[in-house]
């Protein structure tokens, strides 16, 4: 039995697991919408809910310790007539720590969590036919946080 073992494995082993995270946050980040497996997507949400979390403070503490979730490979910078730019490997991983410090974060800072949703779609994965989800970043601007006004009902008149 697997009591009191929260998380799912994902059939990898913990470095993995670790790498996988990495490159699924650094893909929402860039893009701002994934589509990935339901299970990656329900681990991958607290790991980039965190990260958010993190950036949203924006001081230097903040960002060392998105340096040590993200991995130092995730703020490289590639200069495109550089030697190194022809290199397709090269531009695996965009700087996206600007990207989450100077777009991502501001747009939450006044919303208290829950900055991605989840959604399954009914396509499968071709290969093995796995359940397949779109995690994508809410959009702040359309949430309220107060209730909305009940619409006012007139009485009808009889002429």
């Amino acid at each position: 039995m697997r009591h009191m073992k929260a998380g799912r494995k994902l059939n990898r082993n913990s470095s993995h697991r670790l790498a996988l995270n990495r490159n699924l946050s650094c893909g929402l980040i860039e893009h701002g919408r994934i589509v990935t497996t339901v299970a990656k997507a329900k681990e991958l949400r607290p790991f980039i809910e965190r990260l958010i979390t993190i950036a949203r403070k924006g001081d230097l503490h903040a960002r060392r310790e998105a340096v040590a979730l993200l991995g130092p490979m995730a703020k490289r910078t590639i200069d495109a007539d550089s030697e190194a730019a022809k290199d397709p490997k090269a531009w695996l991983r965009p700087n996206v720590y600007k990207k989450l410090f100077n777009e991502v974060a501001p747009k939450f800072v006044n919303h208290p969590g829950g900055y991605t949703r989840i959604l399954k779609i009914h396509k499968r994965r071709i290969g093995d036919g796995g359940e397949l989800a779109i995690i994508e970043f809410i959009n702040p601007e359309l949430i309220s946080t107060t209730a909305a006004p009940a619409p006012k009902v007139e009485a009808p008149v009889n002429a």
